[in-house]
Parts: C-alpha cells; sequence; structure tokens
C-alpha cells in the first residue's frame, strides 16, 4: 500500500515536471514573459527569486514570487513545468487560438449594443410622436370647450336680454293712469333695452376673449409639445449615435490590440 502511494506521489510529481512548454527554472526573461499575465516585470521577478532562492521544487513555489498570486497561477498553471525544454511555440499558438475565439464574441457583442442603440432611439422617436398627438388633441379639446362655452355664454345673454325687453314693453303697455307712470315706464323699457344691448355685447366679447385665450393656449401648447418632441428625438439620435461610435471604438481598439499582440508574438517567434 505504501509503495502505491509513493508511486501516485511520484507520478503527481512528473506531471507537474513535464506537462507544461515553459520550464521555469531555465528559461530566459523573454521566455517567460510569452506566459499569460507574465509581463516583463514579474519575469525579472521569477528570474531574480530563483537566482536567490534556487529552483523551484514544486510548480506552486512560483506564487512566493512578488506580484505573482493565485489568480495569475491558476492562468499559467497548465504552460509551466519545472524540467525539461522551453517550447514558447506551443503557448504562443495556445493564446492566438484563445484570441480567435474571442474575436466574434467582442463582434457580436458590438452588434448587439448597436441594434439596442438603434432600438432605443426608435422607441424615443416613437414616444415624442405620442407625446405630440396627444398635445395635440387635448389642445383641440380645450378650444372646442372654450367655444361650446363662449357659444351658451352669448346665448343666455341674448335670452337674457330678450326677457328684460318683454318686460319693460310689458310693463309699457300697462296702459298707466297718468302721464308720470307712462313717462316712468317709457324710461323702464329704454333703460332695460340698454341694459340687455350692454349684456349681449358684454357676453359676445367675453366669449370671443376666451375664445382668443383657448386658441392662444391650444397653439402654444401645441409648440411646446413639438418642441419638446423634437428635442426628445434629437437627444435619442445623439445617445443612439454615441453608443454606437462607443460600441465600434471598442470593437476597432480590440481589433488594434489583437494586430498588435499578434505582430508582437510574430516578431518573437523570428
Amino acid at each position: 500500500m505504501k509503495r502505491i502511494a509513493m508511486l501516485f506521489a511520484a507520478l503527481l510529481a512528473f506531471a507537474g515536471l513535464a506537462f507544461g512548454q515553459v520550464n521555469i527554472n531555465s528559461a530566459t526573461k523573454e521566455q517567460l514573459e510569452v506566459l499569460n499575465g507574465i509581463g516583463p516585470v514579474k519575469a525579472q521577478a521569477i528570474v531574480d527569486y530563483r537566482t536567490k532562492n534556487g529552483p523551484f521544487k514544486r510548480l506552486e513555489e512560483v506564487k512566493n514570487v512578488d506580484g505573482v498570486g493565485d489568480a495569475t497561477f491558476e492562468k499559467i498553471r497548465g504552460d509551466i513545468k519545472l524540467t525539461g525544454t522551453t517550447d514558447t511555440k506551443a503557448v504562443e499558438a495556445k493564446q492566438e487560438k484563445a484570441k480567435a475565439a474571442e474575436a466574434p464574441s467582442s463582434k457580436a457583442e458590438a452588434k448587439a449594443d448597436d441594434k439596442k442603440a438603434k432600438a432605443d432611439e426608435k422607441k424615443a422617436k416613437a414616444d415624442a410622436s405620442a407625446n405630440e398627438k396627444k398635445a395635440k388633441a387635448d389642445a383641440k379639446a380645450d378650444e372646442k370647450k372654450a367655444k361650446a362655452d363662449a357659444s351658451a355664454d352669448q346665448k343666455k345673454a341674448k335670452t337674457d336680454a330678450k326677457a328684460d325687453k318683454a318686460d319693460a314693453k310689458a310693463a309699457a303697455s300697462d296702459k298707466p293712469a297718468d302721464e308720470k307712470a307712462k313717462k316712468k315706464a317709457e324710461a323702464d323699457e329704454k333703460k332695460a333695452k340698454a341694459k340687455a344691448e350692454a349684456d349681449e355685447k358684454k357676453a359676445k366679447a367675453k366669449a370671443e376673449a376666451d375664445e382668443k385665450k383657448a386658441k392662444a393656449k391650444a397653439d402654444a401648447d401645441a409648440k411646446k409639445a413639438k418642441a419638446k418632441a423634437d428635442a426628445d428625438a434629437k437627444k435619442a439620435k445623439a445617445d443612439a449615435e454615441k453608443d454606437a461610435k462607443k460600441a465600434k471604438s471598442d470593437a476597432d481598439a480590440k481589433k488594434d490590440a489583437d494586430k498588435k499582440d499578434a505582430k508582437k508574438d510574430e516578431e518573437k517567434k523570428k
């Protein structure tokens, strides 16, 4: 049983020794830099650490190097070993394959962002159009009500004036007993007639003023609604263009970065 355990431990040790591509005990600073997450500073730190402390005995010991934590170790675990020759080309090929797999995802995200921006712009335009339509309908309804109220006031004034005139006429036709009563009746009729005409004129002026005021308000509301709708549509379009531009910029930036990495990898191979 003890022998089996020892054999198993030896196999694990051998796995750590041979399965990776970069020998962290013999690789140069430049060779270490091909590892994912290892730049010039960390590569030099690894070289300095093994110079000071001797070769690494276990892969996990690389975490003792300044700047190489658990996260970095997990990235490079499958690409490092303790013995054998260093094969940077295999590591570079693996990284290029990973980058190629990520590229379609970035394009899909940019396309999705552009699609969402267009949808947002379309919705904003639809909302602005609906708001403008509602404002026009409200303004039209207000104008119609004002006209109806003005017409009712004018009609009432005419009815009141007619009634006052009838009363005055009835009073004049009562054949007063003396001349004084007759003159009073005539004066009352004249006064009632003047009052009825004044009331009718006043009611008509008020109705015209109310109608004019309602129309001005309706025009102002419609103009305000249109201005708001135009502003909302303009803002939505600007936001959509900004989002689309950012998505394209991000995609272009990633594409340029990928090209630079590829060029850098190609130069290293040479």
